[in-house]
């Protein structure tokens, strides 16, 4: 009978370990800190209390062994000479008890038996409890000349101040994704693995700057695809969304194609991607797209070449206006996503948003049309002006008249039979170059009689056709104060309030009001449209305006000292003082 031949498996040794850095100069993005500890060493300017403190994977520990071979080195050594009897290491994370550090301060009496220092490397010292740290104090402020600790930790704020001060610290930064990018091209041509340049930037940007993850990450990835190592392969086994999600979700947004966009997203949620990380890496899309505007700013995009050729593409369709707009709007469904109780629906809504800006990135202006333009050109008719005449060219009076109407006439009929749906909405009124309400009136009235038509088109005529009776300050004050009274009946107090703080000042046809903060000017002008409503129709001029300062100035007359509001109390009854003489009383 055969024996089954057993597939013989030979000991994997992980790439954070197998590629771990010997020396200095392998360590990856920390430059500074390296050479800075390269230098102290031959100045023999080195402390004797040192602390290591940054994120996971970036080299802490990694730089504390190498500093410790070093410190013992003097140069005839054989290259793996092994200095372990020299350094000790101690997890503070299970050993962080009072006993724990005792036995330690104890050893540290004893000099090395070869070499010239003992070298303490403490990891995650911040797990040391409170009573460890305090009984560490002493020996880590004089520790006898023979003796170095190297502190390690990832939370620096939960070290005691007295710990730090007796410590020189180095801050370890995050290594950027292009270094890791650099070290995993690196990693791969030692393991003959061919990857490509995206391949190895998702890998890095995934790590999230620690070094240990990417070569964790990589190694699951090879493992995966083998030693030929594809953007695709990394997307799918890290089940991320790559670029070309973003790529084609722009096109559909930039092109108005809603049912495309809804029906990327289903599918981009059926394969269990969340509906906020696409979101989020949409509207980091956008912000790499606008980043491509600019030559000075290109280097903040962070990918390969590859792609960044096809974002130099796609920046030159979208505007700055457009793109600013849609992280807008990316950026407020992001924020509202954990809140909402309809996810889906929000980040549809955001898309069908998105696909609903105008090249430009401003919505179509209605301002000098009683239709929208769009409508009409959409038909084939020249859209009807309302007024055409500038504020600072009043030479000619193009205000609509009749025989323009009755021309007008039968386009507008046409424009009725082809779009039905519009003579429900209500055109806008234009007052004094501002929205202030609707005409009220149907386009689809245009077919039953001239008049009709003639009517709803006077509305929108040109601002010289608004009265503009005179008025004096007194009538003003009447009207002001007759809102004000209204406000208190309808139950708003905090409004009639605030404008009651200044008494309106007429200066020609402007209303001047002057409040002690902004908030107050914020206030009436988020309900300034129904203050000038009524008060034009009080006193039967358009012309009137509102001009509203803020002197911060006059705030402070509100605040008054204890003294102060005393004395105006005295002068109010003047029996006050003699109840505080009385009774001794203190202001």
């Amino acid at each position: 009978m055969l024996e089954q031949v057993q597939p013989k498996m030979e000991h994997f040794v992980v790439s954070a370990r197998k590629y771990r850095p010997q020396t200095f100069k392998d360590v990856v993005g920390q430059q500074a800190i390296t050479n800075t500890l390269l230098n102290a060493i031959d100045n023999n300017h080195l402390a004797q209390a040192l602390l290591f403190t940054g994120p996971r994977g970036v080299g802490k520990t990694t730089c504390a062994r190498i500093l410790a071979k070093m410190i013992n080195s003097d140069g005839n050594e054989v290259g793996d000479e092994d200095f372990a009897f020299n350094i000790f290491e101690l997890d503070a994370a299970s050993n962080n008890s009072v006993d724990d550090i005792r036995s330690l301060t104890d050893q540290v009496r004893i000099p090395p038996q070869v070499g010239k220092y003992k070298v303490y490397i403490i990891d995650e010292v911040h797990m040391l409890s409170q009573s460890a740290f305090n009984a560490f104090l002493k020996t880590l402020e004089e520790p006898p000349k023979h003796c170095i600790f190297i502190l390690a930790t990832t939370e620096k704020h939960k070290i005691i101040p007295t710990i730090l001060s007796r410590c020189q610290i180095f801050d370890f930064k995050r290594i950027t994704v292009t270094d890791a990018k650099e070290y995993l091209k690196y990693i791969a041509g030692q393991q003959n693995v061919e990857a490509e340049d995206d391949a190895l930037h998702i890998i890095a940007q995934k790590a999230d700057g620690a070094m240990r993850d990417a070569l964790s990450i990589f190694d699951r990835v090879v493992s995966f695809s083998g030693k030929n190592l594809t953007r695709k392969a990394v997307t799918e086994n890290l089940n991320v969304l790559d670029y070309e999600t973003y790529f084609e979700s722009t096109d559909l947004i930039l092109e108005n194609k809603i049912p495309e966009l809804l029906v990327q997203l289903n599918t981009i949620l059926s394969k269990g991607f969340d509906g906020h990380h696409y979101v989020a890496g949409l509207a980091s899309h956008f912000r790499d797209l606008l980043v491509c505007k600019a030559p000075q700013t290109i280097d903040l995009l962070e990918v390969g070449e590859l792609t960044q050729e096809k974002y130099k593409i796609q920046c030159q369709k979208a505007s700055q206006s457009f793109l600013l707009k849609a992280i807008e709007l990316a950026n407020d469904c992001d924020l509202k996503y954990k809140t909402s109780r309809n996810q889906r629906l929000l980040v549809e809504l955001c898309l069908m948003q998105l696909a609903s800006i105008s090249y430009d990135g401003e919505k179509k202006k209605f301002k000098h049309f009683i239709i929208p333009a769009s409508y009409f050109k959409a038909i084939g008719i020249t859209p009807i002006p309302v007024s055409t005449q500038q504020k600072n060219n009043k030479t000619q009076d193009q205000t609509i008249n009749d025989h323009e109407i009755t021309e007008a006439l039968p386009a507008l009929e046409k424009f009725t039979e082809l779009a039905p749906e519009l003579t429900k909405s209500q055109p806008k009124i234009i007052l004094n170059s501002q929205q202030k309400g609707s005409s009220g009136l149907s386009l689809s009235s245009i077919r039953k009689k001239k008049e009709h038509l003639i009517k709803q088109m006077e509305v929108v005529l040109d601002e010289e056709d608004l009265p503009k009776d005179e008025f004096s300050e007194a009538q003003l004050l009447e009207a002001w104060e007759t809102f004000v009274s209204g406000l208190e009946t309808q139950g708003k107090f905090n409004l009639a309030s605030i404008l009651r703080i200044d008494t309106p000042k007429l200066i020609g046809t402007d209303i001047h009001l002057e409040f002690p903060n902004e908030t107050n000017k914020i206030e009436v002008e988020r309900n300034q449209y129904d203050l000038m409503t009524y008060l034009r129709k009080t006193v039967n001029n358009y012309d009137v305006s509102l001009a509203i300062t803020v002197n911060e100035e006059a705030e402070k007359k509100y605040a008054f000292t204890d003294m102060e509001k005393f004395e105006k109390l005295k002068e109010k009854n003047p029996n006050i003082d003699i109840l505080r003489k009385t009774f001794d009383l203190d202001v």
